[in-house]
């Protein structure tokens, strides 16, 4: 049997293990991502990918990429979905830019709340993605995740407010950033699993 402190060596190389994976995950996003349209298959295979390396289980480029292609075959929709609500979105802060418009201040954080459930509604699908699921149902699926777990829902968007902010700061911190913000996101979703259980 191992010694406590064996152990809290063995606990702290794997959760270092997977930070390490999830920067990794977040490089591969960001290529991935290169044409934006893409960033929902993206992200999808890089959640797959992140449990499947929590699971022990074969996690690498390989799988990463075969992933990221099937998401893309069933989900290039989504991506030219996720554009045009992102277009507009920001088309509706440049207007609230303009002086004169009446009540600036509470629309534009209404935007920027809404784009952040936007995100906390994606991540959510992501998370939950396999070779079999369809965009639809997963979208569906995640929108009820976000109104009936509260909790899992402002870790994540409390995570879409770090990752914002530290791109703010230094655009290059949003490569890591969105890797961890993704294995936020397959975390939440697997709290919510085992409480029910």
């Amino acid at each position: 049997m191992a010694s406590p402190v064996a152990r809290r060596g063995q606990a702290f190389a794997e959760g270092f293990a997977l930070f390490a994976e999830c920067l990794l995950a977040g490089v591969w996003i960001a290529l991935a991502s290169l044409p934006v349209v893409t960033a929902p298959a993206a992200l999808a295979a890089a959640a797959r990918h992140l449990a499947a390396h929590a699971d022990g289980e074969t996690a690498n480029w390989r799988t990463f990429w075969a992933d990221f292609r099937a998401a893309w075959r069933r989900g290039w929709r989504t991506g030219a979905a996720m554009i045009g609500a992102a277009a507009l979105l920001g088309l509706n802060l440049l207007v609230l830019a303009q002086e004169g418009v009446p009540a600036r201040p509470g629309f534009a954080l209404a935007t920027f709340a809404v784009a952040g459930l936007a995100a906390t509604v994606l991540l959510r699908a992501a998370s939950a993605w396999t070779p079999a699921s369809r965009w639809r149902d997963l979208f569906a699926l995640a929108l009820a995740r976000t109104r009936d777990d509260p909790s899992g829902t402002a870790i994540l968007l409390g995570g879409v407010v770090v990752l914002t902010m530290c791109t703010w700061a230094l655009w290059l911190l949003a490569v890591p950033m969105i890797g961890c913000l993704t294995g936020a996101a397959v975390a939440v979703e697997r709290r919510r699993l085992a409480r029910q259980e």
